[in-house]
């Protein structure tokens, strides 16, 4: 019999992945921002002064593709462009006061909303969520090692 983990796995965490989307635009009066560009605003509050290429490396994406990303949300105002210090030609990424709330608020409202799920479960479900946690982290790990390593 082959293996189902993979696929039930990737099932299981590409479900929740779309539930969580839908359920928080829902909830947003302000225009609705692509995955791309959210990925890169998250890379950014988490490294900030990161510049374009880096940028597309750790997102896996084309630097064209980023320096696009870049434009759209320095003219939406979710991203300020600084000329590098050390290379007058690279530019250097930081987040808005705006992008900082905007962040933040998609961080509460999805905290409350796993959290108001979560805690409908019982306890050993609970307790398998928080056990399988590390396994999780440590996938999550060697996925990137495989992406850093093609």
């Amino acid at each position: 019999m082959p293996e189902t983990l993979p696929q039930e796995l990737a099932d299981a965490l590409v479900g929740i992945q779309r539930l969580v989307r839908r359920r928080l635009r829902s909830g947003m009066t302000m225009p609705r921002m692509r995955g791309a560009e959210v990925e890169l605003l998250r890379l950014v509050e988490n490294r900030p002064g990161i510049g374009i290429s880096d940028a597309a490396r750790e997102l896996h994406l084309a630097g064209n593709s980023v320096s696009t990303l870049v434009n759209q949300l320095a003219k939406d105002g979710f991203l300020i462009r600084e000329t590098d210090p050390a290379d007058r030609r690279a530019a250097r990424l930081r987040l808005t006061d705006a992008a900082s709330e905007r962040l933040r608020d998609w961080q509460r409202r999805r905290a409350a909303l796993i959290g108001r799920n979560v805690s409908r479960l019982d306890g050993t479900d609970r307790e398998a969520l928080r056990a399988a946690l590390p396994a999780l982290r440590r996938l999550a790990d060697t996925l990137h090692e495989e992406a850093e390593e093609s």
